[in-house]
């Protein structure tokens, strides 16, 4: 499945960007916009993003001066589909969804031919429709209803007993189980695909996990399992017992003593330098991704959810590539992973450890917005706002510890630290 910009007026006119795979397409008058549109006064410096997973596509206005329209009405925010038109100052996009026709051998020369086909929830079975690729391509799909419920009321995973849920968030929940063979204590994380996804689409994301699963470092979560059942896609891990960084900081009055929080992110580090030395980047690191057993000093550290927001992502299983993204989390990611989606380095995990340290050491995120504002707010910040200095919300902190943390907050990852090892080193000699 792919998804057309064609350019039908201003500066590009005649230019197609394609997307075949998740992605983000910036625009605005700034040097790093996909469409760079410089003269044109009517646009603003980030004017307004579009997150794509082809079929799918949600475009985000940036707060712009003169606005973004749709279909001719000024939006905020709103899920496109094919034939719609976006326009903002002389620049008309057309957004074209399907697939290219066999006999073309140039995608940008065709229009792309669209095929709706009917699907059954899995669960309920009640019918819908989605865009595929074939006729005849068979599909999962859950509806919007039984997400909800299977959210809230979790079935059971074969082979496995379910003791309680442990917790709730965008993608499904986390259950603590016990396996029927072994009777070994396990974490279940439930996903629940947010649209129809294709059989090729499921294997990849399959073969995505099994690839992770390889990881095997003593600050990560080891995988064990993962299947699907009646729609719902499954994970089995190990059971940490303990909290997760953030509800640990939680039960400490919102902040962690420096000597504990640097000893986690530490422990973040030396998972990060492993992992990158094979090619793996984490890409959804923050303070709900650690989990932490034992207790200080003697506290160990794990990284869960490896690679797992790419996956979930770019398999079709989330609608956009920030789909169940809180402002609070999203405001974890480095500029160039909103630019780029795909192609995100080992600094982009290392802007987002920075990130995690400075919320345990301040209860405070290091961009100066709220943790419950819009999107849009967030996103606008995390490309034009200066970081606050970390001394100013936490004077008690060691300069030598704030310089390591504040560089890793660079918005210029080649002026970050270049490696997890580094940063790592330098926290060990900060005292």
């Amino acid at each position: 499945m792919n998804l057309n910009l064609r350019v039908l007026a201003g500066p590009y006119q005649g230019r197609v960007f394609t997307f075949t795979q998740a992605d983000t397409f910036l625009i605005g008058r700034t040097t790093d916009s996909h469409l760079y549109l410089p003269e044109d006064r009517f646009f603003s410096r980030h004017h307004c993003i579009l997150e794509i997973t082809p079929p799918h596509c949600r475009l985000r206005d940036l707060g712009s001066t003169n606005g973004t329209f749709v279909n001719g009405q000024r939006v905020s925010e709103a899920d496109l589909k094919n034939g719609d038109r976006i326009q903002g100052g002389e620049t008309v996009l057309l957004v074209e969804v399907g697939e290219v026709p066999e006999q073309s051998p140039d995608p940008d020369a065709e229009e792309l031919k669209s095929t709706v086909v009917s699907v059954e929830c899995l669960n309920c079975g009640r019918y819908d429709q989605a865009q595929a690729s074939a006729a005849g391509e068979r599909m999962s799909f859950l509806c919007e209803d039984c997400r909800i419920e299977l959210k809230n009321a979790p079935q059971p995973i074969p082979g496995y007993d379910m003791v309680r849920v442990l917790g709730r968030g965008g993608m499904g929940c986390v259950m603590l189980g016990r396996d029927q063979k072994t009777g070994k204590t396990v974490a279940i994380k439930t996903l629940l695909p947010e649209f129809a996804v294709t059989d090729k689409a499921m294997k990849r994301f399959m073969r995505e996990i099994d690839v992770a699963s390889a990881l095997k470092h003593a600050n990560i979560v080891d995988f064990i399992d993962r299947g699907t059942h009646n729609g719902v896609v499954y994970l089995i891990t190990e059971f940490i017992d303990g909290p997760d960084a953030a509800k640990l900081a939680d039960q400490r009055g919102g902040q962690l003593p420096t000597p504990e929080a640097l000893d986690i992110i530490s422990q973040v580090l030396d998972a990060l330098a492993y992992a990158h030395s094979l090619g793996y980047i984490h890409r959804d690191i923050k303070d709900q991704n650690i989990l932490v057993s034992g207790t200080w000093p003697n506290a160990r550290a794990k990284l869960t959810d490896f690679g797992l927001a790419k996956s979930f992502t770019q398999s079709g299983m989330s609608g956009v590539t920030m789909a169940g993204e809180m402002a609070g989390t999203l405001a974890y990611m480095p500029p160039e992973q909103l630019r780029n989606f795909r192609d995100v380095k080992p600094q982009s995990d290392i802007y987002a450890v920075g990130m995690t340290a400075y919320s345990l050491l301040t209860n405070e995120l290091a961009l100066n917005i709220a943790r419950k504002c819009s999107m849009a707010e967030t996103i606008k910040a995390i490309f034009e706002q200066p970081i606050v200095p970390l001394r100013q919300r936490a004077p008690h902190i060691p300069l030598k510890v704030c310089e390591i943390i504040e560089r890793a907050l660079v918005k210029d990852p080649t002026q970050r630290w270049q490696s997890a090892a580094a940063m790592r080193n330098a926290l060990a000699h900060s005292g």
